[in-house]
């Protein structure tokens, strides 16, 4: 049987060009495909083997946490107007921020004795520059704190029913269940 060959009739030098530019073709179709409205770095018009930052995946994204030295204030503060427009009370698990956005529910964890509790963002502070956090006098006592000390801040969902049961275990208040009647 005789083998036939066929060729395109053109020379070394053209028909690389040919492959660089399909190759061109594919690559940048390729990345304007997969290129997302507001990726920075994802664009059409990156070079080839250039690298285009990939967006990381939220799923896995690290966890924000805060560790540093907490204090707490109380009676000299009592009835006075918090930076949330609400009186402070000391007997309340709130706390001060400089930064956190107000009603941001917190974990605070005492590094010394691991005891934790759930604050409520609803200040501004602490007014210290050494101090990550100004707990009320109610949050320094679940802790253990007596004075200053070592916490870590994580922040938590407020939808996150883990921390619906440890607010009602702090509040020692029992745990109801509703039911629907129907007539």
């Amino acid at each position: 049987m005789k083998r036939t060959t066929f060729r395109s009739g053109f020379s070394g030098k053209q028909k690389s060009a040919r492959r660089f530019a399909a190759g061109f073709l594919v690559m940048s179709m390729a990345l304007s495909a997969s290129a997302k409205e507001g990726t920075p770095g994802a664009s059409a018009s990156a070079m080839p083997g250039s690298v285009v930052p990939r967006p990381k995946n939220t799923a896995k994204s690290k966890h924000w946490y805060e560790i540093g030295i907490a204090s707490w204030y109380g009676t000299k503060f009592q009835g006075r107007t918090t930076a949330g427009g609400e009186r402070f009370d000391m007997n309340r698990m709130t706390c001060a921020h400089r930064s956190l956005p107000l009603n941001t529910w917190l974990r605070v964890t005492n590094l010394k004795n691991h005891k934790t509790a759930y604050v409520r963002v609803n200040d501004r502070g602490p007014v210290a520059d050494d101090r990550i956090v100004d707990l009320s006098y109610a949050a320094a006592q679940s802790l253990g704190l007596a004075g200053l000390g070592q916490v870590r801040l994580e922040p938590v969902n407020s939808n996150d029913p883990v921390l619906a049961q440890a607010m009602l275990a702090q509040l020692k208040a029992p745990v109801v269940a509703l039911l629907s009647l129907e007539r």
